[in-house]
């Protein structure tokens, strides 16, 4: 592994206690290449000027994660009402077409390029199960892409809540039937992921660091720049 992919252990490794019994992961950004913003960029350029562009792609973001906060509600409205709010918010028109367009294409989106070859390692160890906002009708497409078996992939339709809320992780574990303490989770979001997973007695968290967000140390015993970095912690 070259040097700037190996792992930041912000504890004793390798792990010090059990093996997880289970891997838990996010999956839109952390696994599948989450091409949201690049979508946006393309459906809204011809009516939103350039100096409004990028503030409308952080406003549509930021909008995304307030509309996960509250009552689930089905993915496309997330995505929909966070478009219409980014529009409202920066002058710019909104046109219902163009958050269909980018929902649509979700299911054709598929892993970073770093994700098949460790994930298949891990998956030859461990159970691996997803945790994802995800539409259910998208989920399986997007998990079939990534190159290695799931034991099970959980959405936030199934859950009836999103992340960050603490109900997504609880539901993913009431139907594994095991503790938090025994998972790790690995995420490229402190602020959807890593966080409540902490806050719900998660130790063996990781931070998958793809430039997205800020590293927050607090809520992470690891951080790596590649999934071959979650082999390297378990020393496969």
């Amino acid at each position: 592994m070259a040097a700037a992919e190996r792992a930041t252990f912000y504890k004793e490794s390798p792990l010090s206690g059990p093996d997880p019994k289970f891997i838990t992961f996010d999956m839109y950004g952390t696994l599948t290449d989450f091409a949201i913003v690049p979508a946006a960029r393309e459906v809204i350029k011809d009516v939103a000027p350039p100096e409004t562009l990028d503030i409308f792609l952080h406003r549509f973001s930021c909008y995304q994660l307030d509309e996960a906060m509250g009552d689930w509600r089905p993915y496309d409205e997330v995505i929909a009402r966070s478009f219409e709010r980014a529009c409202n918010s920066t002058g710019v028109e909104f046109r219902p077409s163009d958050p269909a367009k980018i929902f649509a294409a979700i299911p054709e989106w598929g892993p970073h390029p770093d994700v098949p070859e460790p994930l298949a390692k891990l998956a030859g160890h461990f159970p691996l199960v997803i945790v994802s906002n995800a539409a259910n009708g998208h989920a399986d497409q997007n998990a079939g892409k990534l190159g290695a078996p799931f034991h099970a992939v959980y959405t936030a339709e199934m859950a009836q809540a999103y992340k960050p809320r603490l109900r997504a992780f609880e539901f993913m574990y009431e139907q594994l039937g095991c503790r938090p303490e025994e998972t790790m989770h690995v995420s490229s979001s402190p602020r959807y992921d890593l966080q409540s997973a902490t806050d719900l007695g998660v130790r063996d968290t990781v931070y998958l660091n793809r430039g997205n967000e800020p590293s927050a140390p607090f809520y992470h015993a690891y951080e790596v720049t590649s999934l071959a970095g979650v082999v390297e912690i378990l020393g496969i």
